[in-house]
């Protein structure tokens, strides 16, 4: 539909309208033999509605804990200013947890805890100057980056894996990683495509190279060493993300880290668009 020609109360007439039938006839059609409504009546929104609403249901919920906490620790302790401080406490730690929980990638879009996981510790890595990207797409492919991570130490391709913790973890010769009976060979290259992907679209629009370290970061099933580099991937249990981005040399500035930040913004795309 021609934007131009919309309003923007959503009808279709534009707000100028300028016949070209004889005066005559606008005359006559100018006089309506009954008043009609032009527009629709407007629907208020009841408070009910309101509190439907995601953030005023987390704030009721809080309300209802500090409550519930304040009034069972004052009557234990017979003293109300007890069991109000219980229930402020009570309050402050449930939306502490819920910010630390919470995630920036909406529940729809996830495919797995484990994606949550590891972004719940690369968030702690900003007050160290990294800066982290969550499920970019690799263009022209169905392939994703769960998290590409950018700071003082490098770049950082991190896929994120759920598996049976009932399976065993085992690698063959430091080249084969299996999981239970099952060889992982396609996963491993898989990984290792995607970042050697990333870091070429990057290096082409930084100017220079730019090396993308592809990892499996596995959660369920232990991993029975700390750090290993299978078939150019680094594989490690999940909870040594972040362990494994920081200890390593610096080797980016501030400026190149806010510049192929900025780059990788836009060569990766967001798999499900921007918030």
């Amino acid at each position: 539909m021609d934007s131009d020609n919309q309003r923007e109360d959503g009808h279709n007439a534009s707000p100028i309208w300028v016949s070209d039938r004889p005066e005559s006839e606008q005359t006559a059609a100018a006089k309506p033999s009954a008043p009609t409504s032009t527009y629709a009546p407007v629907e208020r929104a009841s408070v009910r509605s309101l509190l439907q609403q995601p953030r005023f249901r987390r704030l009721r919920n809080r309300l209802i804990l500090a409550v519930v906490v304040g009034l069972v620790v004052g009557f234990l302790v017979s003293d109300w200013r007890v069991g109000i401080t219980a229930g402020v406490i009570a309050a402050i730690l449930e939306a502490v947890y819920r910010a630390r929980s919470s995630s920036s990638v909406p529940a729809w879009r996830r495919s797995s805890v484990a994606e949550r996981r590891t972004e719940a510790q690369l968030r702690k890595l900003e007050r160290s100057g990294y800066r982290t990207l969550h499920a970019r797409a690799i263009p022209n492919s169905e392939a994703q980056i769960d998290h590409l991570v950018v700071g003082p130490t490098g770049v950082y391709a991190v896929d994120s894996e759920k598996w049976d913790k009932r399976l065993p973890v085992r690698v063959q010769m430091g080249k084969k990683l299996f999981h239970g009976p099952f060889d992982m060979k396609p996963r491993l290259t898989e990984a290792k495509w995607e970042a050697s992907q990333a870091g070429e679209l990057i290096s082409k629009a930084f100017g220079r190279e730019v090396s993308v370290v592809p990892s499996l970061a596995i959660y369920g099933p232990p991993v029975p060493w700390k750090i290993m580099t299978i078939r150019g991937v680094d594989v490690f249990q999940g909870d040594r993300a972040r362990r494994w981005i920081t200890k390593r040399e610096r080797a980016l500035t501030d400026t190149e880290i806010d510049r192929i930040f900025d780059i990788a913004t836009k060569v990766l795309p967001a798999r499900y668009g921007e918030d």
